[in-house]
């Protein structure tokens, strides 16, 4: 089984941002568990060169450490310092952003360098994400952009930087793509202009409770049927055959990308299989066809709307229109 590192540092963030009551015992067990996970992902460098989840969920960890201001050993730092510096958190892609295997969309989220206090570590990891924003303003894509932007909040360049206008800009365009309560939570930090380092300082005290459920209006359901083309794309040396599904779905007019897969499973006789997996963001699509996304391979199903472009949601909450081509690319991170 992989560490669950990740889940877990983002659990020990959330619940210091809560200011619980002082009843250290539960709290001081899940921190255990975090230095437990933290020895056992980087165990993995001497099979694969790299943590068993990825240096984001393994910063991810050092940071939920620091917030609880817990000690971290120096020869910690220096491991995320060292792949940094001899630049392993970019992958196939050569982005740092946007191209990792945590989470519905299959991204890598570079928020854990705010706690970072090198400055030539800073500067460089801010350079690169400039240097990787596309020109829709996003770092990676709407979900990872987030994140990123915690960096220039975090380092107090918010006014100096115009990349971080742009993907604020961009960000405020597109908040209808943050439908779950998971992906609003990646946003709201920076929509307030804070960062995760901000939990630190936070002083807690008694506020009323203003948290109050709101019914979220129904999704208009459009009538009709729509016709939606799915493809499949497996490169080399995975598979000897580049495409190995295409073919037309009839679905309804309000149909998700989930929708059209499971049509497409349940319509003969072409079979087509797939298998999610639940994430706090929502299904990840894990297995197309058979071939499974294996994060030891580096490998995920990426979502594209033809011709090449990378669709900014995942397959819950994407909805094609009619005739429009999807593809299942089988791809490296």
């Amino acid at each position: 089984e992989q560490p669950e590192t990740g889940r877990l540092a983002l659990y020990l963030l959330g619940l210091r941002a809560t200011c619980p009551p002082p009843e250290p015992s539960p709290q001081r067990s899940l921190v255990t568990w975090l230095k437990y996970y933290l020895e056992e992902d980087w165990a993995g460098t001497r099979r694969h060169g790299h943590p068993l989840t990825s240096y984001y969920q393994y910063g991810l960890g050092v940071l939920a450490l620091c917030v609880h201001h817990k000690r971290v050993r120096e020869e910690v730092i220096r491991r995320l310092l060292a792949a940094e510096h001899h630049g392993r958190f970019g992958h196939a892609g050569g982005s740092a952003v946007g191209k990792g295997p945590w989470g519905p969309a299959g991204r890598w989220h570079p928020g854990w360098a705010a706690w970072d206090t090198s400055g030539v570590t800073l500067y460089g990891m801010r350079r690169r994400m400039v240097e990787a924003q596309g020109s829709d303003g996003f770092f990676g894509n709407i979900y990872s952009t987030p994140w990123a932007m915690q960096v220039f909040i975090a380092t107090n360049t918010c006014q100096t930087q115009p990349a971080y206008g742009r993907a604020m800009a961009a960000l405020l365009e597109n908040l209808d793509a943050f439908t779950t309560a998971a992906t609003m939570a990646q946003a709201l930090p920076v929509l307030h202009g804070r960062s995760y380092l901000d939990i630190t300082s936070m002083h807690c005290r008694e506020e009323p409770d203003m948290l109050t459920p709101i019914s979220p209006e129904p999704l208009s359901e459009m009538l009709g049927n729509m016709t939606v083309r799915l493809v499949v794309e497996c490169p080399e040396p995975w598979c000897p055959r580049h495409q190995l599904y295409d073919q037309l779905v009839p679905v309804p007019a309000s149909a998700s990308l989930l929708d059209v897969l499971r049509t497409a499973a349940a319509q003969g006789p072409h079979n087509f299989t797939f298998d999610t997996q639940d994430t706090p963001q929502g299904p990840f699509l894990s297995r197309v066809l058979g071939l499974e996304a294996r994060q030891h391979k580096r490998s995920y199903w990426q979502l594209l709307t033809a011709p090449s472009t990378s669709l900014h949601m995942g397959v819950a909450d994407y909805r094609p229109h009619d005739g429009e081509t999807v593809i299942l690319r089988l791809s490296e991170w």
